[in-house]
């Protein structure tokens, strides 16, 4: 497998220290996983308000942008909420494997992480029910439990691709944000992607502000797929959304779906829509 259309091509200036370096369009999508995710997304394993959420998460388009194709192995971290899972599944199920990473349910975490995971957690719970409830989608899909601040992905390069969906803010206030990159790195196989998509936070915030927020700025995700031993090769302003001031008094957590506010200035945060988000391919 190669990825070599998707990465940069850059010419060496002889008798210089400068690489110049120019953008290469990625090839269009293969037909078949294009039409398989046009059909898994108006597919009954879907619910009502995730596809009216479609429009804000561009799910086909961000899928294709990290090169999914039918046959891969690919790895959804933390994925308690189960958008990209519904879609996952069913064009992975025949010719490829999905294995998904959540959160032990029952898992004894340290007195310092109790509070916060306790809804990540019970979102786990509600997780594995759904994909116990329909099985003739999620059969074969494998479940990975994690237990902080232990991480396993799967074994070692044995995956094709890894996706992440809103998951950074949630690790850097805990502080296993590193450990989660590098359990990535690990299962990865050479050349293999990692594909993220996080709400987009101004440059410079700190690890409180972040937790406040739920805003990660764009450097800081750059900087800890770098660390893990990632080389970023494309970027895309597939989920960017220019109306997203970031200023709100509930964070990110105002913006729909949340609506943190309930019904006060509801309209407002309706017409502003979710969250500006970053659409970031590493490869290994």
């Amino acid at each position: 497998m190669t990825f070599a259309r998707s990465l940069p091509a850059c010419i060496l200036l002889l008798g210089l220290s400068l690489v110049a370096c120019t953008h290469v369009e990625q090839p269009p999508a293969p037909p078949r996983i294009d039409q398989a995710l046009r059909a898994t997304l108006g597919g009954p394993a879907r619910s009502e308000e995730e596809h009216a959420r479609d429009k804000f998460r561009h799910p086909r388009e961000t899928l294709e942008f990290f090169g999914l194709r039918d046959d891969m192995h690919v790895v959804e971290l933390w994925a308690p909420e189960g958008f990209y899972t519904a879609i996952l599944a069913p064009v992975l199920r025949d010719k490829g494997a999905l294995a998904v990473t959540f959160l032990d349910p029952n898992g004894d975490f340290p007195a310092r992480l109790a509070q916060p995971k306790k809804w990540q957690t019970q979102a786990s719970g509600r997780y594995l029910a759904r994909l116990d409830k329909s099985p003739e989608v999620y059969d074969k899909v494998q479940r990975i439990a994690m237990k902080p601040p232990t991480f396993s992905s799967g074994p070692d390069g044995s995956a094709d691709l890894v996706v992440t969906f809103r998951n950074v803010h949630n690790w850097v206030p805990e502080g296993y944000e590193g450990a989660v990159f590098a359990a990535a790195f690990r299962v990865l196989k050479p050349g293999g992607v990692l594909g993220v998509v996080e709400h987009r936070g101004n440059p410079g915030m700190t690890r409180p502000q972040i937790e406040d927020t739920g805003y990660v700025p764009e450097e800081q995700v750059i900087g800890l797929a770098t660390t893990a031993g990632f080389r970023l090769v494309d970027r895309s302003e597939i989920n960017a959304n220019p109306k997203d001031t970031k200023d709100y008094p509930e964070g990110v957590w105002t913006l729909p779906p949340f609506y943190a506010k309930k019904d006060v200035d509801r309209a407002k945060y309706a017409a502003i829509g979710e969250s500006d988000r970053m659409t970031l391919k590493f490869v290994k």
